[in-house]
């Protein structure tokens, strides 16, 4: 008998039809002599609707008011598993993140999990009952509930899973798996059986929806086994670990894109000296960026337009210890990323990404390349037009053999 955590998102738990399709799908794991751990998201659109109301209240509201509110959405879909699960005849208990133990730092709407306290979840699972969690949420060390962020429950999910030894950890969601791109964006996407912890890390920071990048970055210093599947389908999924296999002849695992994409430019003497400190100061402040050094004194990286308001107004306070003169801005771009780029193939992807985006006329704005990774910002309204053809150019089209001249 093996201790299993599952996870599902808010579209698995969208309606009380999938909520009972869920119930199934727990009871057959459970039948077959598995102890069970699932954490639950929100219902469908739940946490935005909630997200809405307090902003009609209020254009800003207070941290710790959001969080008491945003986490209600969670606890509605694990009591009604939990429902659910005992009308059928299976012994279950729904638990909030503050029942289950869940403890977290005080940073509100942005909460990192510091440790667990396991022996109310273990004791439930002792007595034969499904461990139903709230997903998303935790308490800190005044007794304030938080909230992890967005996709939250993936973390939540990976963390209970590292925490209670468990044999793994299947994230459920509206996809089969882990693909070659979006599939709803790129059709020809192939499903991955297996990827790697940091290819996969590196797709959810780069865009790719289907796991958080914190989830991954725990589940690989853990080592926790993650399989990511459908909940609307019993099809295998993909499998996330350590011990995958390098491609043999591919040229990369996938295409991650992520759109409303802001480029910061910031002109200084010598600014080049300061990039490793500005770039981590810029992490720091909960704000992603690669920089891209033109020269030795204009530096540009891009940011998700809603951090751009965040980005600048840091820069602005650094100005001083950073040495920089002026600050750009523009808006209006998309961000398309080729993640686990072979070896053999690391200096022809570049030229191929630049030759085709000149014969689509797609102009590339900027350009990144680092260690099995190359990315581009190119206008907003073109996304779909190149990882399409990037997607078919580099053969990682379904039945395509991969081909970079």
């Amino acid at each position: 008998m093996a201790l299993i955590v599952q996870k599902y998102g808010g579209t698995s738990v969208g309606s009380i039809d999938r909520i009972r399709k869920v119930a199934k799908r727990v009871m057959d794991k459970r039948n077959a002599g598995h102890q069970l751990v699932v954490v639950l998201s929100a219902m469908g659109k739940t946490t935005d609707e909630l997200v809405k109301l307090a902003k009609e209240i209020s254009p800003h509201p207070d941290e710790r008011d959001l969080d008491m509110l945003v986490s209600t959405g969670e606890q509605v879909s694990i009591a009604l598993l939990s429902m659910a699960l005992q009308r059928e005849g299976c012994r279950a208990v729904a638990l909030t993140g503050w029942q289950a133990g869940i403890l977290t730092d005080c940073c509100h709407g942005d909460a990192r999990i510091r440790h667990f306290e396991n022996n109310r979840i273990c004791g439930h699972l002792q007595e034969g009952k499904v461990v139903i969690v709230a997903g998303f949420q935790g308490v800190d060390e005044h007794g304030e509930i938080t909230t992890l962020g967005r996709g939250g429950s993936d973390t939540s999910a990976v963390a209970l899973a590292a925490s209670l030894g468990a044999e793994r950890c299947e994230i459920y969601t509206d996809v089969t798996g882990v693909f070659t791109a979006d599939p709803r964006l790129v059709p020809t996407a192939q499903k991955l059986s297996a990827i790697s912890y940091q290819d996969m890390l590196d797709l959810a920071q780069l865009g790719a929806g289907v796991l958080h990048p914190r989830s991954v970055e725990t589940a690989r210093k853990r080592h926790v086994r993650l399989v990511v599947r459908s909940s609307f389908s019993d099809e295998e999924g993909t499998y996330v670990g350590a011990d995958v296999p390098a491609q043999a002849e591919s040229v990369a695992r996938g295409i991650a894109h992520q759109e409303q994409i802001s480029i910061l430019w910031v002109k200084g003497r010598e600014i080049h000296r300061r990039t490793p400190m500005l770039t981590g100061n810029l992490r720091e402040a909960g704000v992603m960026a690669n920089a891209v050094l033109h020269g030795t004194d204009l530096l540009s990286f891009p940011v998700a337009t809603e951090q751009h308001k965040k980005a600048a107004a840091f820069l602005q306070e650094q100005q001083e210890s950073l040495g920089f003169d002026e600050m750009e801005a523009e808006h209006g771009f998309a961000m398309v990323s080729l993640v686990g780029v072979s070896r053999h193939a690391s200096s022809k992807v570049p030229k191929t990404i630049k030759r085709k985006m000149k014969a689509l006329q797609v102009p590339i704005r900027w350009f990144h390349q680092s260690e099995r990774k190359v990315s581009i910002a190119l206008p907003a309204e073109q996304v779909k037009t190149a990882v399409r053809a990037l997607h078919r150019e580099l053969g990682l089209d379904a039945g395509e053999k991969l081909a970079v001249k």
